[in-house]
């Protein structure tokens, strides 16, 4: 029976961590449902939290084999991402993008221009940053999946968190991530709201609704 255990993320970590965030993009399954190069979601998505904030994240690992089995990855303070982000991300993926260093095709102009009406219409439920500044993602390999990881991957994190006296933690899903929403609230996340969403239109043919939760960690 295949055991995991719980570490900081390390840097030789990385491919295992952009392989598996590509391998469950779309609802638990690979992202080229709906992305014709995973090197673009991997750049635009995930750089920030393995270039520029590793010290917050964590891996779950195969006790035998020592392969990753799944990841958390964690930032402190939204705002502060969100700058990064705009000032060196989204400027280096650009450069890359006019270099021709990412495969482009019908699906992602599809995905993308979703994506910009879904801005435009704010489907993104907001979130009170004062109170729950910090964030996190995490993804699991379908073969370890069922056995705790999930668990103890927030366990570990938010425990860091305290220590840190970050006063609250909020995430992002869709209400048809089930077993992971499941896995939220008994963590003692809340649902802080939900609106419904277009940008899988097309591509999946239930009506999607966008999620956030959040859980008040100090006070």
């Amino acid at each position: 029976m295949k055991t995991l255990t719980v570490r900081p993320y390390q840097p030789s970590d990385c491919e295992a961590v952009h392989r598996i965030a590509a391998d469950t993009a779309f609802f638990g399954a690979p992202i080229e449902r709906y992305l014709d190069d995973r090197r673009l979601f991997t750049d635009y998505f995930y750089a920030y939290y393995t270039d520029y904030e590793p010290e917050h994240s964590w891996v779950a690992v195969d006790s035998e084999t020592g392969e990753v089995a799944g990841f958390l990855t964690g930032c402190v303070d939204t705002q502060r991402k969100e700058e990064v982000q705009r000032r060196q991300v989204t400027p280096a993926v650009l450069r890359r993008l006019l270099r021709g260093h990412y495969r482009l095709g019908i699906k992602t102009f599809r995905y993308l221009n979703r994506l910009f009406w879904s801005d435009r219409r704010r489907e993104w439920p907001e979130v009170d940053l004062s109170s729950h500044p910090a964030h996190l993602h995490i993804n699991l390999c379908e073969a370890y999946r069922g056995m705790g990881a999930g668990r103890m991957l927030m366990q570990c994190y938010l425990s860091q968190l305290r220590e840190l006296g970050v006063p609250g933690v909020h995430l992002g899903t869709t209400d048809q991530n089930k077993a992971a929403c499941r896995l939220y609230e008994k963590t003692g996340f809340q649902l802080l709201g939900e609106r419904p969403t277009r940008v899988w239109e097309g591509i999946i043919a239930e009506p999607v609704r966008y999620r956030v939760y959040g859980m008040i960690l100090v006070g």
